[in-house]
Order: C-alpha cells, then structure tokens, then sequence
C-alpha cells in the first residue's frame, strides 16, 4: 500500500519561521520523513501536557490535513523515533493538523490568508512595537503587509512586516474564517461523493456495446 500523496512543487517551500532548542532537533528528524510522504510540517511544540507531549502540527501542500493523514505520518514517525529520539524521556507524539487558528510559517501562507486576522509577534520591534494584529494584505517581497484594525485616528494603520523579524505568527479563530473552512469542507465533501458515483453512461454504454457484438457472433 503506497501512503505517500501526490506532491506539487509548492510542497518544497521552506518554512520561514521556525522553531528554537529541543523542538528544532524533532523538526529536523521529522520533516524528510514527513516530506517524503508529500506532506509538510508545520510546527513543532513541546510541552508538559500529560507528562510531556511532543505536538507536530503537519498539512498537504493544499492546507487540508485529515484523520487519515494524521495516522499515515503517525506511522512513519514512530519507528524513527524509536530508533534515534532526541527527547531522553518518556513522551507522548501527538501528530495534528495545524487547525483554524493556524501557525503562519511560510510565505505562501500569509498570501492564502490575506484578508482573515493574524497576530504578529516580532523579534525585533518595529517603531517602538512587537505585537501586532490585523488583517492580512498579503506578501511584498520577504514582508507581510497587515492593517491593525485597532489604529485610534492618526496612528498608523498599514505595516510593513518582515518575516524574518517574525518571533510568531498565527491566524486569529474568527466568524469569517470558520464560514470559509466550512464552505471548503462542503465542497470537499461534495467532490468526494461525486467521485464516489459509478458512471452509469459508461457501463450501459458498454453494455449494449456488448449485446451488439453478440448478436453480430450469431448471425
């Protein structure tokens, strides 16, 4: 059984923000193997939930990240792990897909997302500020453009912000984001069930394709 998915070129796009310490050596253990199954990681978290939970947050090349694909790199995670895990401790791996409120780490998905919410944390200050939240305008060269929503009059409203400046990045869970998901949800639904579907056309077609050559045999 082939678990890999079909892998378009946009799945080789590097993260840009990434992850400090112990979390970065998971990443690098995991992401060849999660890239060789056409998928891409996301983000790395650990924490000390249930003794300690080591989170990957993985997705397709498209966003989208089912049960199913959270079991297929579960799988291929696994026996790596056992075989050269960098967290000398007992641990839970969770493998999750990146969800609504999402991580933004990589520069096509400040562009997916221009017009929804995002929080912004920088490493480095801009104007005096580190923490910004609004709505996205997409990407300018290595930048995201973002309008604070929250400007009082005569502040500024649109920023500049680099992504290599970027400590954090993640959308903010809003009516308009779930309206959306669940409109891609149906539609995936949708194209599932009629993929499902036999095509009567064809097989009656073939069918009368059939009687014919028979009755030709008989003559």
């Amino acid at each position: 059984m082939n678990d890999t998915i079909d892998t378009p070129a946009s799945a080789a796009e590097p993260r840009l923000l990434v992850e400090p310490g112990l979390a970065a050596r998971v990443a690098a253990l995991a992401e060849p193997v999660i890239e060789s199954l056409g998928y891409r990681l996301v983000r790395v978290q650990i924490s000390p939930m249930s003794g300690l939970t080591v989170q990957i947050m993985a997705e397709r090349p498209d966003g989208s990240m089912t049960v199913g694909d959270c079991e297929t790199v579960s799988r291929a995670l696994s026996p790596v792990f056992e075989a050269d895990d960098p967290i000398n401790q007992p641990h839970r791996l969770e493998i999750s897909s990146p969800g609504l409120d999402r991580p933004l780490v990589r520069r096509s998905d400040f562009d997916r997302h221009a017009g929804h919410q995002a929080k912004v944390e920088m490493a480095r200050g801009i104007d005096g500020r580190k923490r910004f939240r609004g709505t996205l305008l997409g990407t300018q060269g290595g930048a995201v453009r973002l309008r604070r929503d929250d400007a009082a009059t005569g502040e500024q409203q649109e920023f500049v912000l680099p992504i290599e400046d970027m400590a954090e990045a993640k959308l903010v869970l809003t009516d308009a984001l779930i309206a959306e998901a669940l409109k891609r949800s149906k539609a995936a639904e949708r194209e599932a069930k009629q993929a499902q579907k036999p095509n009567h056309s064809k097989q009656f077609r073939r069918t009368h394709e059939d009687k014919r050559d028979a009755q030709h045999e008989g003559d």
